[in-house]
């Protein structure tokens, strides 16, 4: 399941996921959500909370963000993960420079590091 977040400045996008993740989740939450955006600004900045309490990606899921990903690939200015999974933000740190913008992970610890950091 993904929730909107909605205490961040209008230029954030933020999303707290929980449980496994579905492609319903991004095509109903995240993919409106990032197009509304990109009506009104031209780069996106985007912080992601994923706790403990998530379960998993399903392939739908996996999917749907890799199209969001790729159709606004130069659109993307930060992209903050929160997570205490080790191999999620790891992953991250790998993989960010695919990303044509900035993108850090944080533990959950660092919350308050990271919505600052997107904010920035």
């Amino acid at each position: 399941m993904l929730e909107r977040i909605t205490d961040l400045p209008d230029t954030v996008l933020g999303f707290k996921a929980s449980g496994e993740l579905t492609g319903d989740d991004y095509r109903n939450v995240l993919i409106p959500a990032v197009e509304a955006a990109l009506h009104k600004q031209e780069k996106l900045r985007l912080l992601y909370l994923l706790g403990n309490e998530v379960t998993g990606f399903s392939a739908g899921a996996a999917w749907e963000d890799s199209k969001v990903g790729l159709a606004h690939a130069t659109k993307w200015e930060k992209v903050a993960v929160v997570s205490d999974k080790e191999w999620l933000r790891h992953s991250v740190n790998i993989l960010g420079y695919l990303i044509p913008g900035e993108t850090k992970s944080f533990s959950t610890k660092e919350e308050a590091e990271a919505r600052a950091w997107i904010a920035g």
